[in-house]
């Protein structure tokens, strides 16, 4: 990553952030009924907006990063940032011990990606993008099919 990074919580509007968001769901449905949930974290290089991270409770919801800066440390760098600021603080509040995510199984680049920071699979959801909610019929992912979700969870605190 350049010097000229910034991650911040995003105080704005969330539909400046929607072209975004539709880069990590294409299911238009489901977009707009998450769009407004939890807090967000944006990643900006010279003022643009280049990633962004969506943390509903102990959830990271979802998280993009545009695609000429992908594989570049924006990921990992907001990802982190979730974990040592806001993570920690819902776990004393409210107990909570991991951070869950979810993924598709046919994405093999992000199940890597979750592996190399600690996230471990926990479990998987058959069937989990279907037309009826919202997902077009056909998709896939470097040649597999999206059907299936897969759960991984990354403990936290010392005595996880």
């Amino acid at each position: 990553m350049t010097t000229d990074v910034a991650i911040a919580w995003h105080a704005g509007a969330r539909d400046e952030l929607r072209a975004l968001f539709a880069l990590a769901e294409d299911s238009p449905q489901r977009l707009e009924a998450s769009i407004d949930q939890g807090r967000v974290l944006v990643a900006t290089e010279d003022d643009q907006l280049v990633g962004y991270l969506q943390l509903v409770g102990s959830e990271l919801h979802s998280m993009a990063v545009v695609e000429p800066r992908q594989r570049q440390g924006f990921g990992r760098a907001l990802v982190e940032r979730a974990i040592s600021e806001c993570v920690p603080t819902a776990c004393a509040h409210d107990g909570m011990r991991t951070l869950t995510v979810a993924t598709a199984a046919a994405d093999t680049g992000n199940l890597r990606f979750y592996q190399r920071l600690g996230f471990r699979m926990v479990r998987i959801e058959r069937d989990a993008f279907t037309t009826s909610d919202g997902y077009p019929d056909g998709l896939a992912i470097d040649g597999i099919p999206l059907r299936d979700r897969v759960w991984l969870t990354l403990a936290l605190g010392p005595d996880s």
